[in-house]
């Protein structure tokens, strides 16, 4: 079952199912108003929307076209976003790039910060930019989207509560992570607002590609037109999506809609960095990778940070070619506020 919510005159948008072709969608108005409120209930709602999705499969009722230009971020905003950091090589060369080690701690225990969720870019907003010298980049991730859980769960009970599946972009200001990381209080002014894909889709939806809690499939990401990465999402992913989300619930409980990332795509190749897509490696998910392999091996990076008028598209792909979420392309412009 695929899931969106349309732009209309609230916030929180209207709920719609979507046809795996991504070509139609029915109204959902009538068993919830919003994913919000179809998540409080899940246990009512799921079993009626799965009917309506059949029923537009099978073009039995109502439907309209679905664009992905009219969509919001599934949740426009949410009660909880809490972004992991499941891919160590990722961690492992931001520290390698600056000559520091990384501790063993960081194999068994995830990473993980608490991001603004009060208000999420729609999948093709803008990403507004104050200043050039902030760097911004765009962050290429899977996230999903769970149910209530009481704190303490097991990864095997975490599992149960995975309720939906979107991509990520978690736009970062590289330029403004280094002050506040050294404050010893973590991210705030450095991670403005995320976007999400157009479409949440559920685990079994993506069919044998949803396994042991992973997605394996690769995200492609698109800078400028070329191709920038096209990494595996289940290869070196050291933590799956129910240890992230247990690790979310140690100590407080979950809420439905919580919503719980992966951190960057990162995959490691032949016992060293990844490779960009231009020399046949797999690329990176994110400009601060190839920037730390490039200061790895060159001793300074080349690429630069986005700026006004740069474009990025993150997608995911079946194994027949066909667009599962729909797209994430967004623009950076100018913030003049």
């Amino acid at each position: 079952m695929k899931l969106a919510t349309l732009k209309n005159n609230t916030r929180d948008g209207r709920l719609v199912v979507v046809s795996r072709d991504l070509n139609w969608c029915a109204d959902a108005a009538h068993i919830a108003p919003t994913l919000q409120a179809a998540l409080d209930d899940w246990a009512e709602a799921e079993p009626k929307l799965r009917t309506l999705a059949e029923e537009l499969e099978r073009e039995t009722i109502p439907r309209e076209r679905f664009h992905e230009r009219d969509a919001l971020s599934p949740l426009p905003r949410a009660f909880q976003w809490a972004d992991g950091s499941a891919y160590v090589n990722h961690v492992e060369l931001v520290r390698r790039a600056r000559g520091a080690e990384l501790p063993d701690s960081f194999w068994t225990d995830p990473l993980m910060y608490q991001g603004g969720s009060d208000k999420f870019l729609a999948p093709r907003d803008d990403i507004p930019l104050g200043d050039d010298r902030w760097g911004c980049d765009f962050e290429g991730e899977v996230a999903v989207i769970t149910g209530d859980g009481p704190s303490g769960l097991s990864p095997e009970s975490a599992a149960q509560e995975i309720r939906l599946i979107m991509l990520v972009n978690d736009v970062s200001l590289r330029g403004l992570i280094p002050g506040e990381l050294a404050k010893g209080f973590g991210f705030f002014q450095s991670k403005p607002p995320t976007a999400f894909s157009p479409v949440a889709v559920t685990p079994d939806e993506l069919g044998e590609a949803w396994k042991d809690n992973k997605v394996h499939l690769p995200l492609h990401s698109w800078l400028n037109g070329e191709k920038f990465g096209e990494p595996e999402c289940a290869v070196d992913m050291t933590f799956d999506f129910s240890e992230l989300v247990a690790h979310c619930a140690k100590t407080r409980p979950l809420s439905a809609g919580t919503i719980v990332g992966s951190g960057t795509i990162s995959n490691k190749r032949d016992g060293g960095p990844g490779k960009p897509v231009a020399e046949g490696g797999k690329g990176y998910s994110c400009i601060a990778e190839i920037r730390m392999i490039e200061t790895i091996y060159d001793g300074a990076p080349k690429t630069r940070f986005m700026t006004p008028g740069d474009v990025v598209r993150i997608e995911m792909l079946d194994r027949d070619g066909k667009s599962i979420f729909g797209a994430i392309e967004q623009t950076v412009v100018r913030n003049e506020g």
